[in-house]
């Protein structure tokens, strides 16, 4: 056992891990961090997007050294079905401002230097090392971690549980269940290599401008699930997830799945001549604010993915972990400089903070949908984008047709294929969970 004992473990070097180091290592706390990848980050080569206005919060100077992509000045959300997509988007040129508001990243670069930042505030990270179990005294509480180390069992007064979705430490401590099929997504995603003048030519962007593309229709054949598109300096990354459930149900692949979605005709252009150098598969916490966990206990607290503190809606991820660390950090400061123990009692105090903070408000305006969302998969998913394409299409094409006949035409195939009280009814159920 190492005799060096710490105010606080945290289990992961994720965003959350490394948010809840960093904040508790800058306020003078005794912090050890453990990660099982080689390096911070090197399980994950995931192009995500960062939110500025929570990093900041952490590291307020971070444009001058990160390895960020672009900065975000155009959003597009596509409705598809097989052979076109109906589209909206906003660009803005007020986002090319001097401190830009959102940036692609490529995460297995950014968290590697977003760890540098967490050992130069003082902590002590150990990669390579595997968290086995949750040490405990006579009376059960959390006090410390046992890992695959030689030296094995490292004491703290508490431990940040940030060690992602599947937290295989956390339900075999029985601190919470496994996550339920229908509650997590698996996503895939290739990252497609081409010159930077062939990106921003494709993207309509100069410098380092960006732009994210999410879709959704019947490239989830009916699946609950999104696909997406980063425009990155020399790659974009491309990839489609959908619920675990549905998976099981259906027997699709996800590797069929993201075959279909980068041979659409609406996407395969923008990735013609490209070499694919990675692909990856990652599970997303899907089940928003019903599935989120006991966030607290005697001596344990657990932030990020393994909290379940993902915004489907919004596809918000990374600032929800960012910040549900940087808040834990926060609570475990606080208790500590009162001198109290890190009871549950005490550890509560993270759980009201959290709740007065935009992570859990949204998820609670949004408790709703993703249920709606899984039990209507197939009207939401397949039924309307195919729909709504041929409205679209028959509201474009002049073929001689009076504009009446087509606007029945329209409407006819609506009603067929839901029938008015389906339409009022799904119109009904979405607008409640949505509120």
């Amino acid at each position: 056992m190492i005799d060096e004992r710490f105010d606080a473990i945290v289990v992961g070097a994720g965003m959350a891990g490394n948010a809840a180091a960093l904040t508790m290592a800058k306020r003078g706390l005794k912090v050890l961090q453990l990660e099982r990848g080689e390096y911070a980050g090197s399980k994950n080569v995931q192009g995500a997007i960062l939110y500025a206005d929570m990093m900041e919060k952490l590291i307020p100077d971070f444009r001058e050294e990160a390895p960020l992509e672009r900065h975000l000045v155009e959003q597009r959300f596509w409705i598809m079905d097989d052979r076109s997509h109906l589209g909206v988007q906003y660009r803005s040129d007020d986002f090319n401002e001097e401190r830009p508001n959102r940036y692609t990243i490529i995460r297995a670069q950014f968290d590697k230097w977003f760890s540098s930042k967490v050992r130069e505030a003082g902590a002590t990270v150990l990669c390579e090392t595997t968290v086995t179990d949750l040490a405990r005294d006579d009376h059960g509480r959390v006090i410390g971690v046992r890992t695959d180390r030689r030296d094995g069992e490292i004491h703290a007064d508490v431990v940040v549980l940030a060690e992602g979705v599947i937290g295989l430490l956390g339900t075999r401590a029985g601190l919470r269940p496994r996550p339920e099929p229908d509650k997590v997504a698996l996503a895939v995603k290739e990252m497609h290599f081409l010159p930077r003048e062939t990106i921003e030519a494709r993207f309509n962007l100069e410098g380092d401008e960006g732009l994210v593309i999410e879709a959704a229709g019947t490239i989830s054949r009916g699946m609950t699930g999104m696909g997406f598109i980063y425009a990155n300096k020399e790659c974009i990354s491309l990839g489609i997830g959908c619920l675990v459930a549905d998976f099981q149900r259906t027997g699709e692949t996800p590797y069929g799945l993201l075959d279909h979605f980068k041979r659409h005709p609406s996407v395969a252009p923008l990735i013609a001549g490209s070499e694919v150098k990675e692909y990856s598969a990652h599970l997303i916490p899907e089940g928003g604010y019903k599935a989120i966990p006991q966030l607290y206990g005697e001596g344990w607290v657990v932030a990020g993915d393994a909290a379940q503190l993902n915004n489907a809606v919004h596809r918000e991820g990374s600032n929800l972990a960012m910040t549900s660390g940087r808040i834990a950090a926060e609570a475990i400061f606080q208790v500590k400089s009162r001198g109290d123990r890190m009871t549950a009692k005490n550890l509560s105090l993270y759980k009201k903070m959290l709740d007065g903070s935009f992570v859990i408000k949204d998820l609670k305006k949004y408790k709703d949908l993703p249920t709606l969302m899984h039990t209507n998969s197939q009207n939401y998913f397949l039924t309307y984008p195919q729909l709504l394409s041929r409205a679209m299409q028959n509201f474009v094409r002049v073929d001689g047709m009076p504009k009446a006949e087509k606007e029945k035409m329209t409407l006819k195939s609506f009603v067929k294929a839901r029938s008015w009280t389906g339409l009022f009814g799904d119109a009904f159920r979405f607008a409640r969970a949505w509120r």
